[in-house]
């Protein structure tokens, strides 16, 4: 009997937003799996500390390249491609020897995460199964205190790593916004912001549902780079009763 490979959502940060059908898998698992940087300890092992089982072997899965060169050099393609067909035939060996593992996932294992990179590699060959989870931006809207949408709001999500003319097009043409990977482009969504007419709406999330969570609206952040675990929000401001 083959194993089968789980990638696990694990939520915005806080373990208490893990799904009970997570935790379980969790708990119960042999083998467990997460991605991080090189020297580091990895956000998705983070969260998960004091709940693997005693004994279940861990597998870190060490990025070759993070932000060292531009996602638009050939090379970052090309290494990653390398990275990630690795980790699926390791993934993979376990799982043809009759042994699960689980691949813990920050917020949901297909919303832009890693985990996405091994489904389409494994999938068809080996037994995979996703556990979906809260995302990282409901995390953030929520902590606001405010609704994202009302009514018939249209929410867009973008990458600050878009070009500005297109985060402007974007921006101006939505009711509703979140927009992640801001990290060194944090002084380009702002200037999209002041030219869609969006930025004195708009919030700062650092670290949603994390210990160190911090939010603020944006005219009160000063320039530079934003955490990587930061995310803006634009409330909608549509129909109600």
């Amino acid at each position: 009997m083959s194993g089968t490979i789980y990638g696990l959502g694990l939520g915005p940060g806080d373990p208490d937003l893990m799904t009970v059908r997570a935790d379980r898998l969790l708990r119960q698992a042999k083998h467990v799996a997460f991605f991080r940087k090189a020297g580091r300890t990895g956000q998705a092992r983070r969260i998960v500390e004091g709940m693997i089982p005693e004994g279940a072997s861990e597998i870190a899965m060490e990025y070759p390249v993070t932000t060292e060169i531009p996602v638009t050099d050939p090379r970052y393609n090309t290494l990653l491609s390398a990275f990630y067909a690795a980790c699926t035939e390791r993934l993979s060996s376990l799982a043809t020897a009759g042994e699960d593992v689980v691949v813990l996932c920050e917020g949901d294992p297909f919303f832009y995460g890693s985990f996405m990179h091994l489904f389409t590699r494994l999938n068809g060959t080996t037994p995979v199964e996703v556990v979906p989870a809260i995302t990282g931006m409901s995390a953030a809207w929520t902590a606001t205190g405010q609704p994202i949408t009302w009514g018939d709001d249209v929410l867009t999500v973008l990458m600050g790593t878009l070009p500005e003319a297109d985060l402007v097009r974007r921006m101006g043409d939505t009711d509703a916004l979140v927009v992640m990977k801001i990290g060194r482009n944090m002084d380009k969504v702002r200037r999209a912001l002041h030219a869609a007419g969006r930025h004195d709406d708009a919030w700062l999330v650092e670290y949603a549902a994390m210990p160190d969570q911090r939010v603020r609206r944006l005219d009160e952040v000063d320039n530079g780079v934003a955490p990587y675990f930061s995310i803006i929000v634009v409330h909608g401001r549509g129909r109600r009763p």
